[in-house]
Parts: C-alpha cells; structure tokens; sequence
C-alpha cells in the first residue's frame, strides 16, 4: 500500500495550512522531514525539512500510530502556515521523500477498506462539509455516527432471522409447520414491513435534508409565476410585467423553509403557439420538470379552475395546485375547502403563503426530527425500494402460493439491497463512483 498526501485545508490564503500523509512510510518520511517520529497523539513543535534538509516551514507535527487512525493506517499531519506556496512546498517534500499525491476521497476511501466506518458512515463526511442548512449538517453528523447504518442493520437482521426460520422449515417438512397459521413467521413479517415503512420514510426526509427539495413552477402566461417566485425568495429575482411571457429563460432562487432547503425554478409560461424565444424557453422549463421533486402549477383565480398539468414528470414527483391573485377574487386564502387539495394565495399581498408554505413540507415528507434525523442519498433511497419490493415479493409468494422457498430467495435478495448500503455488498465500480465526490484532502 503507498502512501499519500494531501492538503487537508482547502486552496487559498489562511493563518494555518494542514498537510495530511497516511501509510506505510508515514514513519520514515516523519524522522525525515521532522527529525525525529513525534509522541503519538500529542502536539509536537517541529521544523518541516524537505528531502534536502532545507527548511521549508514551521508548525505543529501530530502523529497517529495505525490502526488507532481515521484511515486505520498510521497518519502524520503537519499544521504550517496557510499559504498555497508554503502548502505546495510541505506537498512537494512529501512526495521527494516517497508518498504520493492522494486521489479524492482516498483518506476517507482507506477508513472504509480498513473497517474504521461503513460505506454510509464516510457517504456521510461528505455530507457533513457540503452541508446546506444546520438541520442537513446535524442529520450528516447524526449519519458519521451510524444512525442511519445501525438503522439497515438491524432490518437486515430481521430478515436474516425471519429467513433462517423459513429455511429451517423447508429443511425440516417433518415438522409440517403452516407458513400461513405460523404465528411467529406472521409476526415477523409483520415487524419487517413496519420497519420498512418507517426507515424508507425517514430516509426520504434525509434525501431532503442532504439534496433539498427541487420544486418548479409551471402553468400558463401571465398567471404570476415570477411574482410568486419573488414573494417566496423575499426578493425581486425575477422580472415581472403585465406582458405575458416575460419569462423566456430558467430563474433559480434557493430558500429554506424552516431548516428545508428548497430549490425555486421559475420557467417560462407552457402555451402551444410561442414565438421562438419563448418556444426555447418552454423547452427548458419542461427539461426542468423532468427531475422536479414538486411541481407548483399555477393557476390565475380570475379564471376558472384548469385541469392538471399533463406534462411529463419524474416518478413521485408532487404536483401543487396554486389559484393566485386572490386579491382580484373573493376566494378565502389558504387549503381550497372543495377537497381539491389546491392553495389558495396572492404572491401581491401574501396571504395565503403560510398555506403554501406547509404544502411543500407535507410534500417533502419534511418534519423537523431533531436528534433523529440523518441523512441519506439517492442511491440509499433506490436499494431501500428494491429491498422492500423484493420482501413483498416474498411475502405474496408466501400468501398466494405457500412458496416458502420463494420467500427465502427473496428475503435473501433483500438482504443483499440493504447491504450495498453500508458496503457489506459492494463493487468497486461502486466504490470509485461514491469516492470521486470527495475532496482531495477526505
């Protein structure tokens, strides 16, 4: 295994620089560049020497032994100055004295292959530094932690204790136990499906907590799509005037809705004879509904009640029905009584927004679950839905045909799903994909 180096302070000017190396020669590259292997874990005033024996800087040396290490390696940090020239030196003389430069990720990549954390546990460090909102960074610390990991380990145990049982039956028919009258295969597969219920849920609001909520406004000219924009933004970002089609491009505007980050996307009105700038326009707006998580379908009320939006839209996407320009109309602001689930609102007044607002948490599936929470990714989300689909599929074998065989295949392949989680199940295609997000430094 080589050792590496990297800066693990980002690029730019700043009172103290930190060059991280982990790996085999971290001893042998310390006596040489430090004089002498500092006393573990503590901090350690030293001159930091080039392969020369030049001087190139002066700080604070730390040494970790492996395998009480973050990578499980044996790690040196040199605490310089903040310079990119003086962090290029410290970089350069690591590298003459037998380390390499490290590959994004790598440190945290190395903790992974050394069993200090899951797959989950290091998705989660990155979640942590690009955390958006203070609700996001305490749910990707509440993640680093093993919340969410410890959480796909216990169901994972569920299901390998319910198919060891199942197995044991087929293996043992003398027994003549019905799968259907089994009380106790009955009551696990009812605590199963409640824990995938509950862990799919919560992982949903841990999606949104790390990506935000992506949220486009649609409907037809002049029905007050900019102004709502800037009313929910609290600033004129959009261009607004009695003209319709003023929108011809995209306008991005990110809020945050009591700890959730939400992503605005104003698009250009949808009708079926624009000119050509506004016809690109249009096309754009229905390139962004293709990945919105919510779609605000505006509706003027000084018309009558249009039917839904019939543009294509990703799987689970919601859809909001919003009657604006309330104040031109003897409509009550707030959740329309009628059952139609529309919000009733001025973007000109205000009124009504606090409805709107509450529509976009209970759509997010968005709760403030303090110390519960944690995040959770999109491919998280993906291997939870094909686990629990392949339990269902056991469970219907199990009803419909007695297969008691079917359902241990398939509680088997559900085991595998909520492994590729934490990486009990994994490959390196996977690996290299989750690692390359990181930073130089992680």
């Amino acid at each position: 295994m080589d050792t590496i180096v990297a800066a693990a302070t980002p690029p730019g000017v700043g009172g103290v620089g930190v060059v991280r190396l982990s790996g085999p020669q971290v001893e042998e590259i310390a006596r040489r560049m430090i004089g002498e292997l500092p006393e573990p874990r503590f901090a350690t005033a030293a001159t930091f020497r080039n392969a020369s024996g030049e001087d190139v800087d002066s700080g604070l040396a730390l040494y970790f032994p492996g395998p009480a290490s973050f990578t499980g390696e044996s790690v040196l940090e040199l605490q310089g100055h903040g310079g990119p020239v003086v962090m290029s030196m410290l970089i350069d003389a690591a590298l003459e004295l037998g380390a390499r430069m490290a590959e994004p990720g790598e440190f945290t990549k190395r903790a992974f292959l050394n069993d200090k954390l899951d797959l989950a546990q290091a998705e989660a460090i990155a979640d942590l530094i690009g955390s958006g909102t203070a609700q996001a960074a305490r749910a990707a610390l509440h993640s680093l932690s093993g919340a969410f990991s410890s959480k796909v380990e216990a169901l994972a145990e569920q299901l390998v204790r319910l198919r060891m049982y199942v197995e044991a039956a087929i293996d043992f028919p003398e027994e003549e136990i019905d799968f259907l009258g089994d009380e106790q295969l009955l009551a696990g597969l009812k605590s199963c499906s409640r824990a995938f219920e509950e862990l799919r849920r919560t992982a949903r609001v841990g999606r949104v907590l790390r990506d935000g909520y992506r949220v486009v406004i649609v409907g037809k000219p002049n029905a007050g799509k900019s102004s709502l924009l800037n009313r929910l933004s609290g600033e004129e970002a959009a261009i607004v005037t009695e003209v319709a089609g003023t929108t011809r491009d995209i306008v991005r505007e990110q809020i945050s809705i009591d700890g959730l980050a939400v992503e605005l996307i104003d698009t250009a009105g949808l009708r079926d004879d624009p000119d050509r700038i506004e016809e690109e326009g249009i096309r754009r707006a229905r390139e962004a509904l293709k990945s919105a998580d919510a779609v605000l379908w505006i509706q003027d009320a000084n018309e009558s009640p249009e039917q839904r939006i019939d543009e294509k839209l990703p799987e689970g996407a919601e859809i909001i029905i919003v009657r604006n320009k309330i104040d031109m109309t003897d409509e009550q602001a707030g959740l329309a009584a009628d059952g139609s689930g529309a919000v009733r609102l001025s973007a000109k007044t205000g009124d009504g927004i606090d409805a709107l607002h509450e529509c976009l948490r209970a759509a997010a599936g968005y709760r403030n679950l303090g110390e519960g929470a944690f995040t959770s990714r999109k491919r998280h989300i993906d291997a939870l839905r094909r686990a629990a689909k392949h339990f269902m599929t056991g469970k219907a074998a199990l009803e419909d045909m007695k297969a008691g065989e079917l359902l241990a295949e398939e509680l088997r392949l559900a085991q595998e799903a909520l492994g590729e989680i934490t990486g009990a199940v994994s490959s390196d295609d996977l690996l290299g994909r989750i690692f390359s997000e990181f930073c130089i430094g992680k």
